[in-house]
This record gives C-alpha cells, sequence and structure tokens, in this order.
C-alpha cells in the first residue's frame, strides 16, 4: 500500500485504479446497454439532437427475446454447453495423468517430453484444423458435436499438462513417500493423497480448458454447417450478420448471455483458480 501525503494514494493509486476499471468493463457496460436498446435508438443517426449512445430511457427485452423465439439461440447454448463440458473432461482426465507421470514418475526425457508436449499447444489451430478436416471428413464425423469433442483436446491436453505437471511438481514427495511407506500403492497414493492435494490445479486447468471449449470459433466454424449443430460463438456471428446487415441488438445480447457461464465458473472458483496459478498448496 502506498504510504505518505494522502494525495500521493490519489494520484499513485485510486485515480490509475478507477481509469484501469474503466478501460475494462467499458466494454461489458457497452454490450449491456446496446443489448437492451431499442432499434430506434441504435440506429438512430449520430448527429441527431436526442443521440444518447451510452444510456438509455426505455430498456427493452425485444432482443433478448429475438434470439429466443426468431433464432435457435437455445440449440446453440446447449451444444456448446454439451461440447466445452465434454471436451474439458477428456482432457482433464488426459492431463491430470499425463502431468503426474511427467512430474512423478523418473524415465528418460521426461523433461524434454513435457516442453514437446507444451509446444504442441504453441501451434496455431490455423495449421492444425487441415489434417483434422481430413479425419473427421474420413470418420464421418462431420456436422456433429463429436467433430469438436474430439479434436478440442488436441491443444486442451497439452495445456492441461503443463499445468498439472507444475502442480504436481509443487507438492511436497514426503505426502506420497509416507502413504506408500503405510502400505498404499502409487496408484492409492495418487488417488488419496496428490490428487486430492492438488485440487486447484486441477480446478485451475478446468477452468481454463473450459473457456477455450467454450470460446472456440475456428474448428466450430469449419466443423459444423448445420444451423441447429452450431455454438454460440458461430451461431450469434453466422446468423445474425447477413452481408453488411448488422443486428446489434441481437448480436450484443447473444455475447452478454454467452459470457455469462464464464463469468460464473470464474467467480465461484476465483480463489482456487489463482492458488492453482501460483502453484500454492494449502493443507
Amino acid at each position: 500500500m502506498i504510504e505518505g501525503a494522502r494525495w500521493r494514494k490519489w494520484v499513485f493509486f485510486y485515480v490509475p485504479m478507477a481509469l484501469f476499471l474503466l478501460f475494462l468493463l467499458f466494454p461489458f457496460y457497452w454490450m449491456v446497454i446496446t443489448s437492451v436498446r431499442p432499434d430506434g435508438e441504435l440506429y438512430r443517426p449520430w448527429n441527431s439532437i436526442n443521440y444518447n449512445p451510452f444510456w438509455t430511457w426505455k430498456p427493452t427485452w425485444d432482443h433478448v427475446r429475438y434470439l429466443f423465439e426468431e433464432t435457435l439461440f437455445a440449440s446453440w447454448l446447449w451444444n456448446t454447453t454439451f461440447i466445452a463440458l465434454a471436451s474439458t473432461a477428456i482432457s482433464l482426465v488426459c492431463g491430470v495423468f499425463a502431468g503426474y507421470a511427467l512430474a512423478r514418475l523418473n524415465f528418460p526425457f521426461a523433461g524434454s517430453l513435457g516442453t514437446a508436449i507444451f509446444i504442441t499447444y504453441l501451434v496455431p489451430q490455423t495449421l492444425l484444423f487441415i489434417p483434422l478436416a481430413e479425419i473427421i471428413r474420413n470418420y464421418r464425423l462431420g456436422d456433429t458435436p463429436w467433430s469438436l469433442i474430439l479434436t478440442y483436446p488436441t491443444f486442451l491436453i497439452p495445456f492441461c499438462t503443463w499445468i498439472m505437471m507444475g502442480y504436481f511438481k509443487a507438492v511436497p514427495k514426503e505426502l506420497e513417500e509416507c502413504a506408500r511407506i503405510d502400505g498404499a500403492s502409487r496408484w492409492q497414493a495418487m488417488l488419496y493423497i496428490v490428487i486430492p492435494v492438488a485440487i486447484p490445479g486441477i480446478l485451475s486447468a478446468g477452468i481454463f480448458a473450459f473457456t477455450l471449449s467454450w470460446n472456440e470459433f475456428i474448428y466450430a466454424l469449419v466443423f459444423l454447417s448445420s444451423p441447429e449443430q452450431k455454438t454460440v460463438p458461430v451461431g450469434v456471428t453466422s446468423e445474425l450478420i447477413r452481408g453488411d446487415v448488422f443486428y446489434w441488438g441481437p448480436l450484443m445480447a447473444g455475447a452478454l448471455l454467452g459470457s455469462i457461464p464464464v463469468a460464473i465458473a470464474y467467480s465461484f472458483f476465483v480463489e482456487h483458480y489463482v492458488a492453482g496459478l501460483t502453484g500454492s498448496v494449502k493443507g
């Protein structure tokens, strides 16, 4: 905390913090206010006398109602939730076991293998989707949720493995050694001792994986074509932008509703999320 005269706190802490929050939250405020403004205000010329882009005195739910009655937004929301949860579960299971093996088991080139796994995460999706599209076509998985559930782990598993490998290294080996001395097998020591201690890291990796799956766009755009199979990011942008016509009210309402699940996930697990990133161990 800044000590000294009161003006120093205002100049070096409160004012910069307020400007930062204003800069950070303004896009969300703009999204909310656009979602509830009537079309008459949204498309009013900027040089009109009563033009007011930052506030509305006549909020309306017409844009939200349009989403659920005139589009397949409910189906997009369900598709996104199912695909994100399934791909996150697969990636977490693989990432936890791979991270434990790389961090705890002694075998040659374990460190190099961990680095190589993380490097695969850095390969751009714009390059990966070309061979993956061929695989999806050969197995006839195109335009189904499984085309995304099976391809998202290609970039989620390396990321989860890297996070869990670092977190397992932070867990004291003495805990596992005590369990082994008491007669536990390696599997039991991992299941009942190491993994419960690593819950913050698992939650952190899970939140990251869920967020990446929820917001992913390129694979969903390439592998899904039917309107009823689309996810929220692809459905909102492809069905609510027609040529050069932007339906700003429904667009912002869809973006707002689509961001709520991720915000809820972060708000519930923010403490575990921070602990997982810093690698701290409690208890």
